[in-house]
């Protein structure tokens, strides 16, 4: 290529890249906002809580009447940039934001990252289509989308744009949509930042030195990092299946899963484990005295939420499952606080969305270098112990986790957990199901 298509190349990715940043900054500031207001209100109203099942039962209907087409929400972006199928609704965008800000409004256990993503996403398959690009620059410009919204709403970039080019494909990273997916996220965070919004300060944990008996200590958290996203990964998976199996009509289904963690909510007596949590995320880093049972709790809560089909993410309530689990940890293993709940913190999420390497790098971003290596080698860990199974059924396979060449076609993770009898993922059907409906 010449220098001269290289200088197009890099303008064309610079400006697509800046419009499709920009118009994910707003969105994360506009939603985060909301999620604030909505959040505080829940706080000094908590008698709101009692109608999550009444506030199930219309989001259920407002997506049951308007949101089929957007229904499968992260695993319909995945597929849409492996498949290139029609366009994404630019109604997931306000859809999508409405719902998770009435889900944390009447107290759902939910995230964030899910809603930014779904905005980012189909705001860059408008621009895509509006500009009519080619199918592959379309593509790139999901991955930016991807990284704009995430990188946005948690004010991460680099992570944002590593998290767009690792979540589509397990064992390979698309760096051909680096430069959007970067372009995106860096101008998708200072879009958000100077619309006024601030992200949550996390304590920088003190450097520790890796020595024979620390990293020993690491792997063993390793260990219990992977069984506690295993536990979730199936969790939400078999909630959502037999719920929709056994109740048809989502209303119905979510007025159910609203009523079931309103009883949960009275018999655990405290509010800690509705909305996102971040006061006891905040609380893990700083207090050893933290209810042990803390981080099964949240996962319960956050489980139920998501497998009745209230929408917004797993990641903050895998922050706080993992923060909660490195409080725990730290006791038990004899590892700094501060320092065992920020690598559990990003490693829950790592394991359990397969993507490693971007949540170590946000664990830098949020925490300081002082977490390197050590949240590398427990999120490395965890990833590779998990097996073939994550929150987002769509992804798709290049190349197994435990060794061997890239594959010959790339196999929706969906197929492989519903392998009869496989727990490692490496026995792949002959030929893969057309696409379902994933988690949202």
């Amino acid at each position: 290529m010449t220098l001269d298509k290289r200088a197009r190349s890099f303008g064309q990715w610079l400006a697509l890249g800046s419009v499709v940043g920009a118009v994910c900054g707003v969105a994360s500031a506009v939603f985060l906002y909301l999620l604030d207001l909505a959040t505080r209100f829940r706080i000094t109203h908590e008698v709101l809580v009692y109608t999550l099942p009444l506030a199930g039962l219309v989001i259920g209907a407002l997506y049951g009447r308007w949101g089929t087409p957007i229904r499968g929400g992260n695993n319909l972006i995945i597929d849409t940039v492996h498949e290139g199928d029609k366009q994404i609704p630019l109604r997931m965008a306000p859809m999508v934001l409405l719902g998770t800000v009435l889900t944390h409004l009447f107290g759902g256990s939910a995230g964030r990252e899910g809603t930014a993503v779904q905005m980012g996403a189909s705001l860059a398959d408008a621009v895509a289509h509006r500009f009519r690009v080619s199918p592959a620059t379309r593509r790139e410009l999901l991955a930016a989308g991807i990284a704009g919204g995430f990188g946005s709403v948690f004010g991460t970039p680099i992570a944002g744009t590593v998290f767009g080019l690792e979540v589509v494909c397990v064992g390979r990273m698309g760096y051909e949509a680096l430069a959007p997916a970067l372009v995106a996220a860096v101008v998708g965070d200072l879009v958000t930042r100077s619309l006024g919004i601030h992200h949550t300060v996390y304590p920088t944990p003190a450097a520790l030195p890796l020595t024979p008996g620390v990293l020993g200590k690491w792997l063993v958290f390793g260990i219990a990092v992977a069984v506690v996203a295993v536990v979730f990964v199936e969790l939400v998976h078999f909630l959502k299946k037999q719920s929709e199996k056994r109740i048809p009509s989502l209303p119905l289904r979510m007025a159910l899963g609203g009523a079931v963690i309103v009883v949960l909510w009275k018999l655990v007596g405290t509010s800690d484990y509705l909305g996102l949590g971040v006061p006891t995320i905040e609380r893990a880093f700083v207090d050893p005295t933290l209810p042990p049972e803390a981080f099964a709790l949240k996962l319960l809560f956050t489980a139920v939420t998501l497998g009745a089909g209230f929408l917004g993410g797993e990641v903050t309530p895998l922050f706080f499952v993992g923060a909660a689990l490195g409080n725990v940890l730290a006791r038990v293993l004899g590892l700094p606080l501060e320092l065992a709940a920020g690598v559990g913190l990003a490693a829950l999420f790592g394991a359990a969305a397969n993507t490693p390497l971007a949540l170590s790098i946000m664990a830098v971003e949020l925490l300081g270098a002082g977490v390197l290596p050590h949240v590398v080698i427990v999120t490395v860990t965890a990833y590779l112990l998990t097996g073939h199974r994550g929150i987002y059924p769509a992804q798709r396979i290049a190349r197994f986790k435990h060794g061997g060449p890239l594959l010959s076609r790339l196999i929706p993770l969906r197929d492989v957990e519903s392998q009869p009898g496989s727990t490692s993922g490496e026995q792949a059907p002959e030929e893969p199901p057309a696409p379902r409906e994933g988690s949202r």
